[in-house]
């Protein structure tokens, strides 16, 4: 395993040791590994829906008939 030197603000090294304080990580290197875990999982999902709406063809939809609906969802609940 390789070893990385990161440097922090001070705010946001409180932030890590709070976690760890918390018992949720047993270290600083455990909370980075489980960021990068979670940043990796959304990056795989975010390509799987640009690549699923590419593949799905193109709506007879306008724009505007799209963020109109959107917008009603919105305020309609």
């Amino acid at each position: 395993m390789a070893t990385m030197n990161v440097s922090l603000p001070d705010p946001m090294r409180e932030w890590v040791e709070t976690q760890i304080e918390s018992g949720e990580y047993a270290s600083s290197s455990d909370y980075v590994r489980d960021l990068i875990r979670q940043d990796q999982r959304k990056q795989k999902l975010l390509q799987r829906a640009l690549t699923e709406g590419v593949n799905s063809g193109q709506s007879p939809r306008t724009v505007e008939d799209i963020m109109d609906a959107a917008h009603k969802k919105l305020t309609d609940g």
